[in-house]
């Protein structure tokens, strides 16, 4: 047996791969091994003889095996050792970049139009999408008869044959959210509303859903000056100018009395926005005095209160600043140009910091 021993631990020792140690293993433990033979043998033995012989062979087998695994062992660290030094990894170096989405630049510019308005003490209120014929036309004082009622212009919900009730709109401006305002808060108020609104219009400067904030203060002494004021300290806010110039122009809209349109001083340099220089000017916004109906509306006293309210468009604002050239791409999640005109999480808009990053 101590012949047996030596020949095979040599043998498993001078084994260079896997394939020649199992050879080794089968000529010694294999079926036709020869330690496996031997063990045959055990039965023709004498209890005496097998009582030392078959210890013996068992000691034998459990060591052949031990020396084939800790060989089978040495040879895959050999390996891997070969393939380290080809093939190795600095594992100091920094990851791979992992794809990251971006913020809409409508959310982001969203957020900017808060943060300017927050900073002059203006609160955010929201309504729903869905409103009544009342709250969406009448109570802005919109007649019947105005073309903004017609179904070539604004998205009507159905109704059964049976219900003769007027139906519901998608809300075609956020205005509505400020008469739930002063119903639920009353007045004194001063109140921004973003959020989307639904118009049946389509092409390169309109969408069927597009985004608008507007924006409402009522005390007992406003005037448009002070309108005036709030809408120069949004447009240097905004597009981070130190001064700016605006222009009124007298218009109408049923909700407000006077009215007017908002333009700002500027000039295209490179199909570039310059705001507060130049000889153009641009149209950014619709203005005015709170009706006194639509006071009444919201169960405020015109005779006591008084107020301005603004409108614009979050998308517009957006092309403007950003140098967007088609609104509907602001729709088509397409994620290149989402790549390209998008703001990182990290970019949050404040004054303090700079709105844009």
């Amino acid at each position: 047996m101590e012949n047996l021993r030596n020949k095979y631990i040599e043998a498993i020792a001078a084994a260079n791969d896997e394939a020649a140690l199992e050879t080794v293993r089968l000529a010694a433990l294999g079926k036709k091994g020869e330690v496996s033979l031997k063990m045959r043998e055990l039965g023709q033995m004498s209890p005496e003889e097998r009582q030392v012989a078959g210890p013996a062979l068992n000691e034998l087998k459990n060591e052949i095996l031990s020396a084939v695994s800790a060989k089978k062992e040495a040879l895959e660290d050999s390996i891997l050792n070969e393939r380290l030094k080809s093939e190795w990894l600095d594992v100091t170096l920094p990851s791979r970049e992992r794809p990251s989405g971006t913020i809409h630049p409508i959310s982001q510019v969203t957020e900017e139009v808060i943060s300017i308005f927050a900073g002059m003490d203006f609160s955010v209120a929201e309504g729903p999408r869905i409103e009544t014929d009342w709250y969406n036309f009448d109570a802005l004082n919109i007649p019947s008869y105005h073309p903004a009622r017609a179904e070539m212009d604004t998205f009507y919900m159905s109704r059964s044959e049976n219900d003769d009730r007027a139906p519901n709109v998608l809300r075609t401006h956020t205005s509505p959210v400020q008469i739930r305002t002063m119903e639920n808060s009353g007045a004194p108020v001063r109140v921004i509303c973003p959020g989307g609104v639904y118009r049946a219009d389509y092409d390169q400067t309109h969408t069927p859903m597009f985004h608008q904030v507007e924006g409402l203060a009522i005390d007992k002494s406003l005037s448009m000056a002070n309108l005036k004021w709030v809408l120069e300290e949004f447009v240097k806010a905004y597009f981070e100018v130190s001064d700016v110039e605006l222009r009124f122009r007298a218009s109408h809209f049923p909700f407000t009395e006077p009215s007017a349109e908002v333009d700002i001083r500027c000039s295209w340099d490179k199909g570039q926005l310059k705001v507060g220089e130049g000889d153009d000017w641009l149209e950014i916004l619709g203005s005015g005095m709170v009706h006194p109906k639509v006071l009444q509306a919201g169960n405020i006293d015109p005779n006591l209160w008084q107020g301005f309210a603004f409108g614009m468009g979050i998308d517009r604002i957006a092309m403007l600043k950003y140098g967007v050239p088609d609104l509907r791409a602001f729709f088509d999640s397409d994620l290149r140009w989402l790549r390209h005109y998008g703001f990182s999480a990290l970019d949050q808009p404040n004054l303090h910091a700079g709105l844009s990053k």
